[in-house]
């Protein structure tokens, strides 16, 4: 079983070069300056959204960011997986869906009615891994939702 630990700026120094990496490898253009400054409020507390890291904490294997907001339609407060990522080293051994089914539980107890994602156009390994996790597609949207 894969840990899943929740982070607070004391693990900063561990995930920020995971964002880092994603980031690279999703074409996404970001700087040291920009991701710190979206990442560290949510390691500081903000009720907003949260970061778990995903393997031993000294040395992770990836991170999830989750972000919060509410729904009339789904009935409270949703969250919305921003970032999912694992080192492409020991990506195929489930443990994208072990944090996905993890922090699911954790999630609903905090109330969350409903987790939602985003998958891009023609990234077919990723539509798999979320439909194994539980997310169906809602109806007129590109977005998955996964109902807690």
């Amino acid at each position: 079983m894969t840990a899943i630990t929740l982070c607070t700026t004391e693990h900063a120094a561990k995930l920020l070069p995971l964002v880092e990496r994603c980031h690279e490898e999703s074409g996404i253009e970001s700087t040291e300056e920009s991701r710190e400054a979206a990442v560290l409020p949510l390691l500081e507390g903000s009720p907003l959204g949260a970061a778990w890291v995903l393997g031993l904490v000294r040395a992770p294997v990836g991170y999830i960011v989750v972000t919060f907001s509410w729904s009339l339609e789904l009935g409270g407060m949703v969250g919305a997986i921003d970032e999912l990522w694992v080192r492409p080293s020991v990506r195929r051994r489930g443990i994208a869906t072990e944090a996905l089914h993890g922090i699911s539980g954790a999630l609903s107890d905090g109330g969350v009615q409903a987790l939602n994602l985003q998958v891009p156009e023609g990234a077919e390994t990723a539509l798999r891994l979320f439909r194994r996790a539980g997310f169906q597609p809602r109806e007129g949207n590109l977005a998955m939702s996964r109902r807690l």
